[in-house]
């Protein structure tokens, strides 16, 4: 592609970026050193609002449900991305198509629809799933009921959709080349040894994109399934940090101060998607020291 066609096919994205990003962010920004209700202007109130973030322990509460959530649903979802990339990536014919369709189909459903899918095969009355653990003999956790069944639930709710993340694993799997595992299989390795120093290794990288991208999806998608599927109960058990600055901004009128907690749960996600970048680099530190 020609230089000269770059920049007018990179116009829209950065028109949305700015409208869609820069301007809310500077907008939270500005309404976040103030009290602004919404039905009078904005009145500046200095640090006040930090002041009581320090002390608004239900928001820590909240994030630390985030957290939890983060760490369970994160590698919930690596694992079953790279797992299905992994097996369908050099097979052929249709059960491998259905496959590939079945694992991103998920991703295309709309999140308030997928959350009601879910409330309904959770339900402890009617739901598929509690009946089916009940005829196994398994005790019902209580996906709705139970702080850590509905914690579990929601983990459930948030990690089958994976259809980017597979997308990209498997493009990674693909692009690995053949002559590779060709060579392990003339030396007589075995197809876990061919995985495990072959195939993740070079896969390693998009792994780790995907691990940062998936924090970030994680704390921003437990939205809607806290919100529908367990209304962030019980006992605030899945209230998550988006949730609570949902509610006093919309239900108490705090929008002001609901900016100060956006920004503030924006730094602590951006550091915690750093994390998985911080550990690649130790390794790759590492690798390199051994040479």
């Amino acid at each position: 592609m020609s230089r000269q066609w770059r920049s007018p096919l990179a116009v829209p994205y950065l028109l949305g970026s700015l409208l869609l990003v820069l301007a809310p962010l500077t907008l939270a920004g500005a309404l976040a050193f103030t009290d602004y209700y919404g039905f009078r202007a904005p009145e500046f109130s200095g640090f006040r609002n930090l002041v009581r973030l320090a002390g608004d322990r239900p928001f820590w509460d909240a994030v630390g449900v985030s957290a939890l959530i983060a760490l369970i649903v994160v590698p919930l979802r690596l694992l079953l991305a790279i797992g299905a990339a992994l097996l369908l990536a050099r097979r052929r014919g249709p059960l491998t198509t259905v496959g590939r369709v079945a694992a991103y189909l998920p991703s295309t459903i709309p999140d308030a629809a997928w959350a009601l899918l879910w409330l309904w095969i959770l339900n402890p009355l009617y739901g598929p799933l509690p009946a089916l653990l009940g005829a196994l003999g398994v005790p019902d956790p209580g996906f709705l009921t139970t702080p850590w069944g509905a914690r579990l639930g929601l983990a459930l709710v948030l990690a089958f959709q994976v259809g980017e993340a597979f997308t990209v694993a498997l493009a990674a799997r693909i692009a690995i080349p053949v002559h590779l595992h060709e060579a392990i299989e003339v030396e007589g390795g075995s197809a876990w040894f061919a995985m495990t120093r072959v195939t993740l290794p070079l896969m390693a990288p998009v792994v780790i994109v995907l691990a940062v991208r998936d924090v970030v999806v994680v704390v921003q998608n437990a939205f809607v399934p806290a919100l529908l599927v367990t209304g962030g109960g019980p006992v605030n058990a899945t209230l998550t940090a988006p949730l609570l600055i949902y509610r006093r901004a919309f239900e108490y009128g705090e929008l002001g101060y609901a900016s100060t907690l956006s920004l503030t749960l924006l730094v602590l996600t951006a550091a915690a998607a750093a994390i998985p970048l911080w550990i690649a680099a130790r390794l790759s530190a590492r690798q390199r020291s051994r040479r």
